[in-house]
């Protein structure tokens, strides 16, 4: 076995020339994207020897990804020696990494990686582990499937995976594992993009459509509840130069981010008032005719006539999902929406189709109506004028986008609305399928058919899932079923589920956790046996994921320390133990071929390019008005809502924790809670690396506006604690302007070790409209640590 020692490099000298690199050119994620740790030779540091020599002159060179929720970064590995020395952005990338991307490097050599598997010694969080073989490990894993199996049935197995790696050979082949096993309980209930699943999907037909390629060819530009600077470095150059051609760049979110600090305009909303704000911005824009009545007419539904009787869309053939009928003003007749040589009507006022019907259109404005720009200012705390003004600026706009991100703002009760909403501004202003425009998404695009690994059997019976969000209640009472094993991967609940205690409580109740990981993560410490898991260049595969234009070959620098396997080699060694091992015990080159081949490309052009754009720099999504829907239009009317019991047409009411109604609750929790994403971490991964702590904070940051604060006797720099029923979370009081008043920011991703994750306090509501998560949905107070 390699001994972690004999692969340490020397963190300190490049972290050192990282800080220097990032000084010389701006804040630390504020400009956007950090310079690569190593892009200039650190010839002169003191501990480097001086030889005029290039150190890197004979290094062999393998690709790979950076596959959390970012840029997705085609990275560069350099290996002397047997070591991954330097690791920098590829040629193929239009700007250089940030610190995440570099820190892969140091992933790879760090002493503090698992190297064997560990079985648990003592009390669950304890931390008390001892040391087995693989052996040893498998055998338990099959002893513990075996007896969950014979006991309670496959469905008190079950799985979680994450977004902690996109790569096709994590997530999909634990879905093929499992599901060649017979099945197993699954969770639902998205943390991040619940919203835009369950309206943009049915509104535009698919997401992911993402306008990236479009941003700098925009005049007017809302980022709308997220933080590029922060979360899509890769790109934020992009947003700058709208700004630098001389267009706007309007954020809007309660606090004032490093984007914010570079945008035109600020708007600070209340938390999950956002549907209230995009209503009332529609509202003016229809009051002042500034929609764009061709695109409306010729690419969406608005004309599209509901029954009042049974308040669903007349449809010409019941059969024919895309036969939606509308008002031919020319005739007086109903007719097929797509019908020839007609001119459909908005609104049927005045007309006797009246009595029976109502338009799409009719109905957005029904529910945009009472939203005047004053009752919206009183809603969501933003000034009537600022309100009027940014949605006559984004109508008219030459070139107009909304870029939301996934964004905070949906990880509210309103979220799946207030995504929608901002669809139908979009649609109504034909801000979409032109240069210049858009309603995008985090990157990436689903128009290119990709494949799985493995071949997914389909299941016998239907299995159970269990809410992410109410996992703790849910393990607890055994509904919908007793959960004998648990098996996590690529993600870590206990940082990232909403109401850590009952997260922790349900994993102390659970008979046999199984973490698979790179790290001892805050999960880990509450397993009954953690798998050592291979990392970026430790293991080949490939990424071809709807969050990236790319399709990229992830290459194998160096080993991973000591016996540390890649989630394929130990579902393949489980499989071969049950029997099915000839699915998974197949060359790479056949699995990645297998992933790929649906998007036309071969696995002799991944190999000789590395990376493959499957859009282009030009890509426009819904090109001309062109949708993915059955019509090929924006269809604003949603079934599954009105399935779920929710108005089908988008709408806003103040949701149920809010410091502004009059109950218990807001009265002894005051304050509204938003999470904020960090410099040094996507999630939990990369917080605990030390590199990090050097450019980044070192403890969690509670930021509080200065009333707020003076109210409390808190100053900057005192250890507080933010507390509800749910629990606690301990960090550092940053006090200043940059937030809203009443607001105070968490943030994100901190580990058990570090301190605790700030979703000990997170809202855990469920279910929601689309099974949005409400982790920005959070009432709480603040003290001073005692």
């Amino acid at each position: 076995m390699t001994k972690n020692s004999e692969r340490a490099i020397d963190a300190k000298l490049t972290r050192r020339a990282f800080v220097g690199a990032a000084a010389a050119t701006a804040a630390v994620g504020l400009a956007g994207c950090a310079p690569a740790a190593t892009d200039e030779a650190p010839a002169k540091d003191e501990d480097l020897p001086v030889t005029g020599e290039d150190p890197y002159a004979n290094a062999e060179i393998f690709y790979s990804t950076c596959p959390p929720e970012c840029q997705h970064h085609n990275l560069k590995g350099y290996v002397v020696d047997g070591k991954l020395v330097k690791v920098e952005s590829s040629e193929l990338n239009d700007c250089a990494a940030c610190a995440r991307g570099i820190a892969r490097g140091f992933m790879c050599n760090d002493p503090n990686r698992l190297t064997v598997p560990l079985l648990r010694d003592g009390d669950k969080g304890s931390g008390k582990f001892k040391e087995i073989t693989w052996d040893e490990a498998f055998d338990l894993i099959q002893q513990k499937l075996d007896e969950a199996i014979a006991t309670d049935g496959n469905q008190s197995i079950c799985y979680a995976t994450g977004s902690g790696n996109f790569g096709a050979m994590h997530g999909p082949v634990a879905n093929a594992f499992f599901a060649h096993l017979g099945g197993a309980t699954t969770t639902v209930g998205k943390l991040c993009c619940a919203g835009v699943y369950e309206s943009v999907v049915y509104i535009y037909g698919k997401r992911f459509l993402d306008c990236r390629n479009q941003i700098e060819n925009s005049t007017y530009c809302i980022i709308w509840g997220n933080n590029p600077a922060i979360t899509k470095q890769g790109y934020f150059q992009r947003f700058e130069k709208v700004v630098e051609n001389g267009g706007k760049l309007v954020v809007i979110d309660p606090i004032y981010t490093e984007s914010a600090a570079k945008a035109t305009d600020w708007i600070a909303p209340w938390p999950g008032t956002d549907a209230a704000l995009g209503l009332a911005m529609l509202k003016t824009i229809v009051d002042e005719k500034l929609y764009d009545e061709e695109f409306l007419l010729a690419h969406t539904c608005a004309p599209c006539l509901v029954d009042k009787a049974t308040g669903e869309p007349v449809m010409e053939d019941p059969e024919d999902p895309a036969s939606f009928v509308v008002l031919d003003t020319a005739t007086g007749n109903v007719v097929r929406h797509d019908a020839a040589n007609i001119t459909a009507a908005l609104t049927l006022e005045g007309t006797p189709q009246a009595e029976q019907y109502n338009t799409e259109f009719e109905l957005i404005y029904a529910n945009a109506a009472p939203w005047t720009v004053e009752a919206a200012e009183a809603e969501c705390g933003v000034p009537a004028a600022d309100i009027q003004r940014i949605a006559r600026e984004y109508a008219t706009a030459e070139h107009a986008m909304i870029v939301h991100n996934m964004g905070g703002f949906m990880r509210t009760e309103n979220g799946t609305y207030a995504v929608a909403v901002g669809a139908y501004l979009a649609a109504f202003c034909g801000q979409i399928g032109h240069e210049g425009e858009g309603y995008s998404d985090a990157g990436g695009v689903c128009e290119v058919k990709t494949g799985a690994p493995i071949e997914v059997p389909n299941l016998l019976e239907k299995m159970p899932t269990i809410p992410c969000f109410k996992f703790g209640e849910s393990i607890l009472n055994e509904d919908p079923c007793k959960v004998n094993v648990f098996w996590s991967m690529t993600g870590s609940p206990m940082t990232q589920w909403p109401n850590t205690n009952m997260v922790r409580k349900a994993l102390e109740k659970i008979p046999f956790v199984i973490t698979v990981d790179e790290y001892l993560t805050s999960t880990a410490l509450y397993s009954d046996l953690v798998l050592p898991c291979a990392g970026i260049f430790e293991v080949d595969g490939v990424l071809a994921q709807n969050r990236s234009h790319w399709i990229q070959l992830m290459e194998k620098a160096v080993d991973a320390p000591g016996e540390a396997k890649s989630d394929l080699e130990i579902f393949t060694e489980l499989a071969r133990r049950y029997d099915f091992g000839d699915a998974f015990d197949v060359p790479m080159e056949t699995l990645i071929s297998n992933v790929i081949e649906p998007a036309g490309i071969t696995y002799e052009e991944l190999k000789e390019k590395k990376a493959i754009d499957v859009v282009g720099p030009d890509y426009i999504p819904y090109k001309d008005g062109k949708f993915l829907t059955p019509s090929e239009k924006a269809e604003f009317w949603v079934r599954s809502w009105k399935e779920e019991g929710f108005d089908p047409i988008a709408s806003y009411a103040r949701a149920e924790e809010d410091a502004r109604n009059d109950n218990e609750l807001a009265r002894k929790y005051p304050l509204f809670s938003v999470q904020q994403k960090t410099y040094r971490s996507v999630h939990s991964t990369f917080n605990n690396l030390e590199w990090m702590d050097e450019v980044c904070d070192q403890k969690p940051v509670v930021l509080m506006n200065v009333a707020d604060a003076e109210t409390r006797g808190i100053q900057d720099g005192d250890a507080v604690v933010v507390f509800n029923d749910r629990g606690e979370h301990h960090g550092v009081a940053l006090v200043n302007d940059l937030i809203k008043p009443g607001v105070v920011g968490l943030q994100n991703g901190w580990w058990e070790q570090q301190g605790g994750s700030s979703s000990y306090v997170t809202n855990d509501k469920w279910r929601t409209l689309g099974g949005t998560h409400c982790c920005n949905q959070t009432l709480v107070d603040v003290k001073k640590e005692a």
